[in-house]
């Protein structure tokens, strides 16, 4: 790896991180989607480093774009008051802690040598042959294709149960 390359990863992933972190601590709701949009943006440049354009332009269109319109919709549609922040304050506090557990869980999976050792079917050369974009479509819409319909479906009555909510209070 080139030391261009590698001081190019360190930059992005520095500013992801503390965009991550303005994430979880702005307190602005508005401001948190921009920062999430930022995160977004360079986890499409490290989609792009790992030679996955297909996989970058999606992580920009989808998530960056339509996701990203769906959060700030619903932010504004559902306008949070202070008072609503100070109730659930201890939920965030436990929020915290187990997503502190959980990562911790997941850097000793990580370091577990059988996990690290077990490959996949599908190799660098598999893709090389096949292509990113083909082996993503039989992978989604052959054996996925279940859990990917779920996932729309719950998207959908999120949204249905946001401007419910948000009725009721206007």
């Amino acid at each position: 790896m080139d030391v261009l390359q590698l001081l190019f990863f360190y930059l992005v992933a520095l500013v992801a991180i503390v965009s991550g972190l303005f994430v979880v601590f702005c307190k602005n709701p508005v401001n948190n989607a921009i920062a999430l949009v930022n995160t977004f943006f360079c986890l499409a440049v490290f989609y792009v480093m790992l030679y996955a354009p297909f996989m970058a332009a999606i992580q920009v269109l989808v998530y960056a774009g339509a996701i990203m319109v769906l959060i700030v919709f619903v932010i504004m549609l559902l306008n949070l008051g202070t008072e609503l922040r100070q109730r659930y304050r201890h939920a965030l506090a436990g929020a915290g802690v187990g997503a502190a557990l959980l990562f911790f869980e997941l850097v000793w999976l990580v370091q577990t040598p059988g996990v690290r050792q077990q490959a996949g079917e599908v190799t660098p050369e598999v893709v090389n042959q096949v292509g990113h974009t083909e082996l993503i479509a039989k992978t989604l819409f052959a054996h996925n294709l279940l859990p990917f319909e779920i996932a729309s479906v719950l998207l959908l009555v999120a949204m249905v149960g946001a401007v419910i909510i948000a009725k009721r209070e206007v």
